[in-house]
């Protein structure tokens, strides 16, 4: 916000204001209360004013590097499942803004770090499943396919960003094929799912804490933009394997017991038995988390967002979860064993 006025930074803060000065009027807004929410991976910006008796939000998502339409969109998909999901007051797709209710100021990650009780976590856990399954049920009508191709492209960032800049490493010949038959491996086991709309980022930083009357129930589901028609596992993977929290493994089961039991009640496609289901969400994670580990890197070492590593630890621990369970993903032990500077565990084989 202390940007000159001469960069762009400013013109587009600039726009904005004028944007709002023509709303104030019809919602009460106080312009002089404008101030930074939040900021995510993308070019996306947030900012908070208050409206009459309320607060507003407000998204910057400048063209050409956002698109407002899909979070119109998957909105009004969202909002036709009852779900607890942002309003939109008024929007200007062209300069990319959109005026949104406010679902109040706390994310489920900052009211983790704040030291939650584990009853009051599990209660807040559930109703996020509930929601989950809920969201689940929304229609995916115009939603891109979340399929193979679109899977193994993202998974391309994990060599080209984690290996290559991020380790500075050069994969050989038998790892790179190895890497290619284990990224098949689990695409092709992904796409055999049941098909729901999936979020992508389910997780603790994008639920809402709505614990006052005025926001709605809990969660608040926010950042959606991005939703895919594809596997039912991927967004249970996102919020059991969380990349900004850690879940111990016997946390991460009783919620996906829990959410597997809801799915099977609400007649989602999921698995009829849980062990094939609980498979099937950790191959899932694994495809997740490799990707993430490629996009941490790249948002440091590309948009110098440094501090995606701190997290990068985590997401490791639950590649590597994972990845020591099935043989089929031995190799990929070993490699991480290579660029992660670890002494190479005795007894794996090929």
């Amino acid at each position: 916000m202390n940007s000159s006025p001469h960069t762009p930074d400013s013109t587009r803060l600039n726009a904005l204001k004028s944007w709002l000065q023509a709303l104030a009027p019809a919602h009460g807004l106080d312009l002089d209360t404008l101030a930074t929410a939040s900021a995510d991976a993308s070019f996306r910006r947030y900012f908070r004013l208050q409206a009459s008796n309320r607060t507003v939000v407000v998204m910057d998502a400048p063209p050409p590097n956002e698109d407002c339409r899909p979070f119109v969109h998957v909105t009004a998909l969202l909002r036709d499942t009852g779900l607890n999901v942002p309003s939109i007051l008024a929007q200007d797709i062209e300069q990319g803004f959109l005026l949104l209710s406010d679902l109040g100021p706390h994310t489920y990650y900052q009211a983790i770090q704040s030291g939650l009780t584990d009853a009051e976590l599990q209660v807040r856990y559930r109703e996020a499943l509930a929601a989950l399954v809920q969201m689940q049920g929304a229609k995916t009508t115009g939603l891109p396919a979340y399929d193979k191709s679109r899977l193994l492209q993202e998974l391309s960032v994990f060599p080209e960003w984690f290996v290559a800049r991020h380790c500075k490493a050069e994969l050989t010949e038998k790892e790179s094929q190895q890497l290619s038959v284990i990224f098949d491996t689990l695409v092709n086991d992904n796409i055999k799912q049941g098909t729901v709309l999936v979020h992508r980022d389910f997780h603790s930083p994008n639920l809402m804490l709505c614990t006052e009357t005025r926001y709605g129930a809990n969660p608040g589901v926010i950042d959606y933009q991005d939703a895919l028609a594809g596997p039912i596992t991927y967004d249970i993977a996102s919020l059991v394997m969380d990349a900004r929290t850690t879940w111990e493994e016997p946390q991460q089961l009783d919620w996906a017991i829990r959410y597997w039991e809801m799915a099977r009640k609400a007649g989602l496609p999921i698995a009829p038995d849980f062990a094939d289901f609980h498979r099937a969400y950790e191959w899932m994670s694994l495809q997740r988390n490799l990707r993430i580990m490629g996009v941490f890197a790249r948002l440091s070492h590309r948009d110098g967002k440094h501090h995606y590593l701190d997290h990068m630890p985590r997401v490791s621990n639950y590649v590597r979860q994972v990845a020591s369970r099935y043989g089929v993903f031995i190799p990929l032990l070993r490699l991480l064993d290579r660029l992660e500077n670890r002494k190479v565990i005795e007894g794996y084989t090929f």
